[in-house]
């Protein structure tokens, strides 16, 4: 990261330095908490009395020093969302049900947009985001078996529990000898299904795809069929490359293009209605290569995970396997290379699809690639 980054470990800003600099923090203030589990008051008490118990944690002091910049990010960043979320409901408990999934977004815009992050460091602390509640609330998942292994793909689980643990101290709350020793559960559990500070290792891609396509898998089950065909799906905004990078890798390759279809159908990129036709008919081409048990590239921007696991599920029902290749530039650069294309994206439209970012994870292709 940049010296002058805020996360600098050692020149940690000064709260009073945050709330002057940054509307995010400045609202923390802002923003209620329920009583029952936060006696501490709102959430810029309760974030600063995380960062102070993150700190002061042993196993925090044995990390190296970028870890450790990732880590209080996360804390800094781990309750943003709250103050979109919150909500007082009608027996006058306040709640922030999503926060979670909200601020992950909202880290990954932040260190995306405002502040210039390494890709590989930005998508830790977005992660760590997601996740900060799992160590708290995992054995009221309906598979807490593939909800650790899942996160495992995506982050440490022994940081994971750390900010878990600086969370549950930094609160005054009646329960928090409770929760504490659900993060100790959680770490057990994660030692007992071998994820705990590494990745959960599948046998192969192959089977890992199977085991999160199906609603009950099991970790070590491979896949007796084999792939008949390789779909490449392109995934990055617009401007950031994908044209480019398919040309100079794939250029033997039969292309479905979203862009191509636009331009052939004479639809704009900014016509909704439009554009499920325009879906639908690569959806089409798609299919008709599959049949033929012909690989193929999918350019398109797959942004979003629910938009990639659609495109996905219909590719393995021709028993293909999926790469995905995600490709990023900086946001500074993002707007000129835009302006280079055949086809310019409007800029409002690039930064609202920016806004609606999700990074591909581990877990979700047979192989995902990141050039960012």
């Amino acid at each position: 990261m940049k010296e002058e980054s805020m996360w600098t470990i050692g020149k940690e800003k000064s709260w009073e330095y945050l709330e002057r600099t940054f509307e995010w923090v400045a609202i923390m203030k802002e923003v209620p908490q329920d009583a029952r589990h936060h006696a501490e008051g709102n959430v810029a008490i309760h974030t600063r009395m995380v960062l102070d118990a993150l700190i002061k944690e042993p196993t925090y002091a044995q990390l190296l020093p970028q870890q450790q910049e990732i880590l209080w990010a996360a804390a800094l960043l781990h309750d943003v969302e709250k103050a979109t979320t919150t909500i007082t409901v009608p027996d006058g408990s306040i709640t922030s049900h999503g926060h979670a999934r909200k601020g992950a977004m909202k880290a990954r815009q932040l260190l995306y947009k405002e502040i210039d992050t390494p890709f590989s460091i930005r998508e830790s602390v977005v992660s760590l985001v997601r996740y900060h509640g799992l160590p708290l609330w995992l054995f009221e998942k309906p598979d807490p078996v593939k909800a650790v292994v899942m996160a495992s793909l995506e982050i440490n689980m022994q940081w994971l529990a750390l900010l878990a643990r600086a969370d549950v101290l930094g609160r005054v709350c009646a329960d928090q000898a409770e929760l504490l020793y659900r993060i100790d559960c959680f770490e057990e559990f994660c030692k007992e299904h071998h994820c705990w500070g590494v990745p959960f290792h599948f046998p192969s891609p192959a089977a890992r795809m199977y085991y999160f396509s199906q609603q009950e898998g099991y970790t070590g089950y491979e896949p007796f069929k084999t792939a008949v065909a390789e779909v490449i799906m392109m995934s990055g905004l617009p401007g950031s490359g994908k044209d480019s990078y398919v040309r100079r890798h794939y250029k033997d390759k039969p292309v479905v293009s979203l862009d191509q279809l636009r331009t052939e159908m004479g639809i704009a990129a900014t016509d909704k209605n439009g554009n499920g036709k325009v879906i639908q008919a690569a959806k089409e081409q798609a299919r008709e290569m599959l049949r033929k048990q012909t690989g193929f590239v999918w350019n398109a921007t797959n942004i979003t995970r629910q938009m990639r696991m659609q495109l996905i599920e219909l590719f393995m029902a021709y028993d293909a396997s999926v790469k995905i290749i995600y490709i990023e530039v900086p946001y500074n650069k993002l707007h000129g290379q835009n302006k280079s294309r055949n086809e310019v994206v409007p800029a409002a439209v690039i930064d609202k699809l920016a806004g609606k970012l999700e990074v591909p994870a581990l877990w979700e292709a047979h192989e995902v690639e990141y050039y960012a």
